[in-house]
């Protein structure tokens, strides 16, 4: 039996921000812009051991994915994290969460009387 479609958007929706996390190398540049800000790519490179187009190519895939953006000033290209991309993720994880205390619950009450 499949699930309502207002029940499967809100997922649907999430599934291009958990594959783009899904690669190391995104979730790294992610953790480093989330904990130092924006960042041009020449400083997202350095100490990766990627070069700048594999770089530019993995923020290319967050921008599509909606977790990301890319500004310009002259010649150099700051990029930042977009908190929208990640709150979708967090609801998305927070209501699997609810699901998987409701089971646990249910279980548990099994297990400590199983005539109920």
């Amino acid at each position: 039996m499949s699930r309502p479609a207002s029940r499967r958007i809100p997922a649907l929706r999430g599934a291009p921000v958990f594959a783009a996390l899904g690669d190391e190398t995104r979730l790294r540049i992610v953790d480093r812009l989330c904990g130092g800000g924006p960042a041009s790519i020449t400083n997202l490179t350095e100490g990766s051991g990627v070069s700048r187009q594999a770089i530019t190519k993995h923020l290319r895939i967050l921008e599509g994915a909606g977790l990301a953006r890319s500004s310009r000033d002259g010649r150099e290209t700051t990029w930042r994290l977009l908190p929208g991309g990640l709150e979708d993720a967090r609801v998305i994880l927070d209501r699997i969460a609810r699901q998987w205390d409701v089971a646990l619950d249910r279980l548990r009450a099994f297990v400590e009387d199983p005539t109920t």
